[in-house]
């Protein structure tokens, strides 16, 4: 059964109000279903990962202009299409930790790095960022706020439905839970909503419940 804010690739982008100023579109791209998304607030568009195949983001920003990319992380799997829209003269941003290697392997300039406390502008609002380690050195996390409704959370490939992200060591795996519970889930209530890097949606209400099996579990 499809979860929350399902969508398949190949198939209809979904748009979402996330306020009554901002609208989120959500599309699947990739081998890997990559999940990209389009933050419209009447201005230049923000597109956190171009993950893959441009040419079905180019028909989704349509003729809008482009004015941020947002890389998630340092993944290839997250930046395929980057240098084909880059070109356009958006604003590329990254994890300060993950900006060089992005830039060394996806052939583009080097993104602007953020972390903690930096925000990124979304026409008069902005996207919080929170860094966590783990996954890579240098993921983020983008957190909208509203002036109504709940919070949302881009969180790449950091947090998905049923536990954080991959990593490759033990001592990866406890900064990636250190982080995601010490900068998530203290932070942010649980009507919060989480867009991943790839599938589903969720909820830190639905999720906050199993930290202490992730931990146990290791994974």
């Amino acid at each position: 059964m499809p979860g929350l804010h399902h969508v398949t690739r190949g198939g209809t982008p979904l748009t979402l109000a996330l306020s009554p100023t901002v609208t989120l579109t959500k599309v699947s791209v990739g081998p890997g279903d990559n999940n990209a998304y389009v933050l419209d607030d009447g201005g230049p568009l923000l597109l956190v990962d171009a993950a893959d195949d441009a040419a079905t983001l180019v028909d989704v920003l349509g003729e809008r202009p482009l004015g941020t990319i947002v890389t998630t992380h340092r993944h290839r799997d997250h930046w395929q299409a980057l240098a084909a829209l880059a070109p356009d003269g958006a604003r590329l941003v990254a994890g300060t930790p993950d900006a060089g290697e992005i830039a060394a392997e996806a052939d583009v300039p080097t993104p602007d790095g953020v972390w903690d406390g930096d925000t990124v502008p979304l026409g008069q609002e902005h996207l919080d960022v929170v860094g966590l380690v783990g996954h890579t050195p240098g993921s983020i996390v983008l957190a909208y706020r509203g002036p109504e409704g709940p919070t949302h959370l881009l969180t790449g490939d950091s947090l998905f439905p049923g536990g954080a992200g991959k990593t490759w060591s033990a001592d990866d795996f406890t900064s990636l839970m250190d982080d995601l519970e010490a900068k998530v889930f203290a932070v942010y209530d649980d009507e919060t909503v989480v867009h991943p890097g790839h599938g589903d949606a969720t909820t830190l209400g639905a999720e906050r419940p199993h930290l202490a099996e992730w931990r146990a579990r290791g994974w």
